[in-house]
C-alpha cells in the first residue's frame, strides 16, 4: 500500500469558478474599453477584460428578464429596461439603483441607446414607439410615434447639434427623426430585411447600413440618398466603419478611400472598399469538411451576431452565435482574447498544461474549448463536426485525446511556449457515436477508443507527432474488438500499459490483455452492479479496479478474482465519475445528484460531501501534484477545488495552541484573583463550564456577593449577553442554580429592563429562566419545612437521664433550621421505595409512639398542662404520619393548603425517611431507660 504517512484529505473547497455570464442579448463596451457590459436574463454582468472575471453584476428586484440596457457615453450611468415595464438608472459600480421609473412603453423595450452628451436616453419599444428621457432632469422629452412593430434600432447622430435619432423596426425602412419638431422627416428604404446595425463616418456625413437581406448600403446624409449598395452575400449583424488615419494595409486596405467590415452569419470579419464595392479582405477559419459545410449552411455556430470598434486601442470586438465573445487586434485581425458567455451542458473536463495552467473543456458542442486559469481567457478548437464526448489528458499534460457523435478520435498538441493547441492526428473508423476514450500511461504510444456500436478500437500514434501547415496524421486502429452488448460508456488503461478495463451499459465491467500486438484479449468479467456502468478506473497503486454505476453505487474489484472487494453508497442517483487520489487510498466521486463526495476506502467512509453544482456532474479530473480538482456540470458551472486539508490541520494546531495558551493564562489569573480578567478570558474562550468555575471562586472570597457584583458589572456587553445565556443553562441543575441565581441578581439589580431586552437572545433566555426558578423554589420550600419538622421533633425527644426541671423555654420550639449535614432528603429514592418497606417504617415509628409502657410517655403524664398539650401535639402528628398525612408545622399551614394531593404524598415519605433516620441515637437511649 501507499507510505503510511500519507495525509489522508479531509477537504475542498472552491478556488475559482468558471460561469455563465451571456445567454445573448446586446454586448456594450465601456469608453475606457476595460469592460465588457452584457445582458444574463435578470442580470447585466460587467466583465473586467484584463483578468476575464466577473467584477460587477445589476439585477432587477423583481427578478424580471432584463430586455436592453445601454451605457452612456462617459461611462457613469447605466440604464436597464426589464419585462416588468420598468426602467432603472444604476450605478453600476456599487450595484446600486438610483432611481427607477415606470417606462410610458405598453410592452418591453427593444433597444436602447445613449446620446453623446449622456443627458437624454432613447427607448424603442415593441409597441412601435419611440421614448426620449432626460435622466439629468428626470423627465420624459420626446414620444415618437409612426414606427411599424417592433422598434429594433434606435441610435442618436454622433453630433448632437443635429438632434437627429435614426430608428428602424419591421417595415426594414431607416427613420430620420427631427427632435427639434418630434417629426419623422425621411424614410431612407433600401432594404428589404431587419436593418441590424448603422455606422458613421467622422464628419458625420456618411452613413453605412447592414441588414440581413445580404447587402450593406452607404448612405449620403446630406442629399439623404444611397450612394452605392454593397452585396456582401451573407446575412450582416454589424458593420464598422475603419479609422482612416491607420495603416490598414495588411487588410488590404490601400487607398484613402472609405472602408468598412462586415460581421454576419459565416462567421468571417470581411474588409469592403465603399467606392467600388468589393471585399479587399475576407478572414481565414480553421478548414473545417464539406459534411461540416454543408451543416452549416443552416445553422452555423459560428455565425457573429454583434460586431463592436475600440478605438483608443484599435481593436474589434465580434459576439458568436455560440455566446462567445472574441477581441482581435488590428490592423492584422489577430485573435487576442477570447471569452465564452455560455457552455451549455459541460460534458467532460480535465487539466493541461505545465503545472496544470489550464484547462480542456468538452461541452454540448462540436468544438473543445481551452481555459487558461489565471485569465480565463479560452481557446476554441474547431475540428469535430458534432458533440464531443469525452477527453483524456497524456501523462506529460501537453497531448490530450478526443471522440465525439461525429464517429472520431483526435489527438491535439498545446505548444508549451505560446499555450496554442492544435490538432495533431485524427481517425475514424467507428460506426457509431464514440463515447469515450482513454491514452496509455507510460508514454504516448496509443489511445483506446469505446463507442456506441458496443466495439473497443486501439489506435496506435506516430513517433513523431510534429505536423506542419494543414496536415495532421491519419490514425488507423491497430485492433477492433466487439466488447459489450450495449453502448461503451467508459475505457482506463492500466497505469503500466498492460491491462484495459472497459465498463458498459449492459451493466458490467470487463478486463482486458494489452500484451500481445494487434490482438486484445478478454481477462474476466466484473458482475454486482444492477444499471449500467458509467465509469471504469484503475487504482495507481494496487491491482484494483474502481466502477461506478447508475445504481449508486461505487465498487472496488480485485483484479485477481474478479471479486467485489468493496461498496461505497452515499449518492442519490447515478455515479457518474470515479478517480483515485491520495495515492489510491481515497476516492473522489460526482453524481447525478450535483454533489461530489471524498472517500476514504480502508474505513469505507465518505469524508467529505462537496456542493457546488445544481446538476449532474460530469466532469471530474485531478491535478498531477494531487492538489486541485475540477468539476464540470450540466448547469454550465466549471469549479476549480483546492485541497485544504494541511491548511485547516495547521489551523486547528494552531487554534489548539492558542487555546492552551489562554487555558494557562486564565489559571494564572484564577491564582492572582484577578477575576475580571479570568472571567472576560473565559467568556472569550465560549467555555461555560471555566467560567462557572471562575464565579465559583469568586463567591468562595470574604465580600464574594460584593466582589462579584463589581466584576460582573465591568463586563462589556457582548460579555453580559453570553452570561445571560449561560446563566439560563446553568439554572437548569440544581448545583449551579445557586451560581446562576447569584448572577442574574446582580444582572436584574443593576440593568434597567429596557438595556436587558436589548441583548442578543435576552427574551428567550428569561422565558427559559422562570420555571427552572420556579421549581428550584418550591425545593428550598419543601426542605425547609422539612427541617422545621424535624428541629420540632428533635426538640420533643429526652435524653436519658435528663433532669425533670428544664427551663419552658427550653422545651418550646426552635424553628432555626438544623446545619446541612445533619440530614439529606433523598425524594426520588423515597418515591421508588416498595409499599412494604413503607408500611414497616411506619408501623414500628408509630408503635413506638404509641406504647403504654415506654417512659417517655409516662414522664409526659407527670408535667404540666401546656406539656400535655405539647405531647399529644406531637403524638397528633405521629399518628397522622401512620394513616399518610402530613403533619402541619408552625407557618406552614398555608401553603400546605394549596398543595395537590400527589406533593402531599411526596412530602409524607420524605418526612417519614426522615423520621427512619431519628431511631438510630434515640431508639437505644429508650430502651436503656426502660431497663
Amino acid at each position: 500500500m501507499a507510505n503510511t504517512n500519507l495525509q489522508f484529505k479531509t477537504n475542498y473547497v472552491v478556488d475559482s469558478k468558471i460561469e455563465p455570464f451571456y445567454k445573448g442579448g446586446k454586448v456594450q463596451i465601456s469608453k475606457d474599453e476595460q469592460y465588457i457590459f452584457c445582458t444574463c436574463e435578470s442580470r447585466v454582468n460587467v466583465l473586467e477584460i484584463s483578468t476575464g472575471k466577473i467584477v460587477h453584476s445589476v439585477q432587477h428586484d423583481d427578478q424580471e428578464d432584463i430586455t436592453s440596457f445601454a451605457l452612456s457615453c462617459d461611462d457613469e450611468m447605466l440604464v436597464t429596461a426589464s419585462r416588468a415595464l420598468l426602467l432603472k438608472q444604476w450605478d453600476w459600480r456599487q450595484a446600486q439603483c438610483i432611481r427607477s421609473w415606470r417606462a410610458i412603453h405598453t410592452v418591453p423595450v427593444a433597444s436602447m441607446t445613449f446620446d453623446s452628451t449622456s443627458t437624454l436616453v432613447a427607448t424603442g419599444g415593441c409597441d412601435g414607439t419611440i421614448k426620449l428621457w432626460d435622466v439629468v432632469k428626470q423627465y420624459c422629452t420626446h414620444n415618437l410615434k409612426g414606427s411599424s412593430g417592433v422598434v429594433h434600432l434606435v441610435q442618436f447622430h454622433p453630433d448632437i447639434s443635429r438632434l437627429q435619432l435614426f430608428s428602424s423596426s419591421l417595415d426594414c425602412g431607416i427613420r430620420l427623426w427631427d427632435l427639434r419638431t418630434s417629426q419623422c422627416v425621411c424614410v431612407l428604404q433600401s432594404h428589404y430585411s431587419a436593418v441590424t446595425s448603422l455606422s458613421f463616418s467622422p464628419d458625420g456625413g456618411t452613413m453605412v447600413s447592414s441588414g440581413r437581406d445580404k447587402i450593406c448600403t452607404v448612405w449620403d446624409l446630406k442629399s439623404r440618398k444611397a450612394k452605392r449598395t454593397v452585396p456582401v452575400y451573407e446575412a450582416v449583424e454589424g458593420v464598422v466603419l475603419l479609422p482612416e488615419d491607420e495603416d490598414l494595409s495588411q487588410i488590404g486596405v490601400k487607398s484613402k478611400d472609405l472602408h468598412f467590415i462586415t460581421a454576419g452569419s459565416k462567421g468571417v470579419l470581411r474588409v469592403w472598399e465603399a467606392s467600388t464595392a468589393r471585399c479587399v479582405y475576407a478572414q481565414t477559419l480553421t478548414a473545417v469538411s464539406e459534411e461540416e459545410e454543408e451543416e452549416e449552411k443552416e445553422d452555423d455556430p459560428r455565425g457573429l451576431t454583434y460586431l463592436l470598434l475600440l478605438p483608443a486601442s484599435s481593436r474589434l470586438a465580434t459576439v458568436t452565435a455560440e455566446h462567445n465573445i472574441v477581441l482581435y487586434q488590428l490592423p492584422g485581425l489577430t485573435t487576442q482574447q477570447q471569452f465564452v458567455g455560455y457552455n451549455d451542458e459541460v460534458l467532460d473536463v480535465k487539466f493541461l498544461g505545465k503545472g496544470d495552467s489550464h484547462i480542456v473543456v468538452a461541452t454540448n458542442s462540436c468544438q473543445l474549448k481551452v481555459f487558461e486559469l489565471l485569465t480565463n481567457t479560452c481557446q476554441i478548437l474547431y475540428g469535430h463536426t458534432d458533440t464531443v464526448l469525452s477527453l483524456d489528458v497524456f501523462k506529460k499534460g501537453f497531448l490530450f485525446a478526443s471522440c465525439a457523435k461525429d464517429r472520431s478520435v483526435r489527438v491535439w498538441q498545446m505548444d508549451g511556449e505560446s499555450g496554442r493547441v492544435h490538432c495533431v492526428a485524427h481517425g475514424s473508423n467507428h460506426a457509431n457515436a464514440v463515447g469515450s476514450i482513454t491514452c496509455s500511461r507510460m508514454k504516448a504510444s496509443f489511445v483506446v477508443s469505446g463507442s456506441q456500436d458496443c466495439t473497443l478500437k486501439v489506435w496506435d500514434l506516430p513517433a513523431d507527432l510534429s505536423t506542419t501547415g494543414a496536415d495532421i496524421h491519419q490514425l488507423t486502429p491497430r485492433a477492433t474488438e466487439k466488447a459489450h452488448d450495449k453502448d461503451v460508456n467508459s475505457v482506463a488503461v492500466s497505469p503500466n500499459d498492460k491491462l484495459l478495463a472497459s465498463g458498459s451499459q449492459d451493466r458490467t465491467a470487463k478486463l482486458w490483455s494489452l500484451a500481445a500486438e494487434g490482438i486484445v484479449g478478454m481477462l474476466g468479467v466484473f458482475r454486482g452492479h444492477r444499471r449500467g456502468v458509467w465509469t471504469v478506473c484503475f487504482s495507481p497503486v494496487d491491482q484494483v479496479l474502481a466502477t461506478s454505476s447508475a445504481d449508486g453505487a461505487t465498487k472496488l474489484w480485485s483484479l485477481q478474482d474478479f471479486s467485489c472487494l468493496k461498496t461505497f453508497e452515499g449518492h442519490d442517483a447515478s455515479v457518474l465519475k470515479v478517480i483515485f487520489v491520495s495515492r489510491g487510498t481515497q476516492l473522489l466521486t460526482s453524481g447525478s445528484d450535483g454533489l461530489v463526495k471524498l472517500w476514504t476506502i480502508k474505513t469505507n467512509e465518505c469524508v467529505k460531501t462537496l456542493d457546488a453544482h445544481q446538476d449532474k456532474v460530469w466532469g471530474l479530473h485531478s491535478s498531477s501534484k494531487d492538489d486541485k480538482m475540477v468539476t464540470g456540470s450540466a448547469d454550465s458551472n466549471i469549479t476549480v477545488w483546492v485541497d485544504v486539508t494541511e491548511v485547516e490541520l495547521a489551523e486547528e494546531q494552531a487554534k489548539q495552541e492558542d487555546q492552551i495558551l489562554k487555558q494557562q493564562e486564565l489559571s494564572n489569573l484564577l491564582h492572582e484573583k484577578k477575576y475580571l480578567k479570568a472571567l472576560g478570558l473565559a467568556i472569550a474562550l465560549d467555555q461555560p463550564r471555566t467560567v462557572l468555575a471562575v464565579i465559583k471562586a469568586i463567591r468562595q472570597v470574604e465580600n464574594g456577593h460584593t466582589l462579584l457584583e463589581k466584576t460582573v458589572l465591568k463586563l462589556r456587553v457582548d460579555q453580559k449577553e453570553s452570561l445571560l445565556r449561560y446563566c439560563a443553562v446553568w439554572n437548569t441543575n440544581a448545583r449551579n442554580c445557586q451560581d446562576a441565581q447569584a448572577v442574574l441578581q446582580v444582572l436584574l439589580t443593576h440593568l434597567p429592563p429596557e438595556e436587558l431586552l436589548q441583548y442578543q437572545g435576552a427574551r428567550t433566555h428569561l422565558e427559559g429562566l422562570i420555571p427552572y426558578t420556579e421549581r428550584h423554589m418550591q425545593r428550598i420550600g419543601n426542605l425547609l419545612q422539612a427541617s422545621m419538622f424535624l428541629n420540632y421533633m428533635w426538640q420533643k425527644m429526652r435524653v436519658a437521664g435528663a433532669p425533670s426541671s428544664m427551663g419552658q423555654d427550653e422545651e418550646e420550639m426552635d424553628t432555626t433550621p438544623l446545619a446541612q449535614p445533619f440530614f439529606m432528603v433523598d425524594k426520588e429514592k423515597g418515591m421508588e421505595s416498595g409499599d412494604e418497606e413503607k408500611q414497616d417504617g411506619d408501623d414500628s415509628d408509630g408503635g413506638q409512639d404509641e406504647d403504654p409502657n415506654c417512659p417517655v410517655k409516662e414522664k409526659q403524664e407527670e408535667e404540666e398542662d401546656d406539656e400535655v398539650s405539647a405531647s399529644k401535639k406531637a403524638s397528633t402528628n405521629n399518628g397522622l404520619i401512620e394513616n399518610g398525612g402530613s403533619p402541619k408545622t408552625n407557618g406552614n399551614h398555608h401553603s400546605e393548603s394549596e398543595e395537590s394531593s400527589e406533593e402531599e404524598d411526596l412530602e409524607d415519605q420524605t418526612t417519614v425517611k426522615v423520621m427512619k433516620c431519628l431511631p438510630v441515637s434515640s431508639t437505644p437511649q429508650c430502651q436503656t431507660f426502660a431497663s
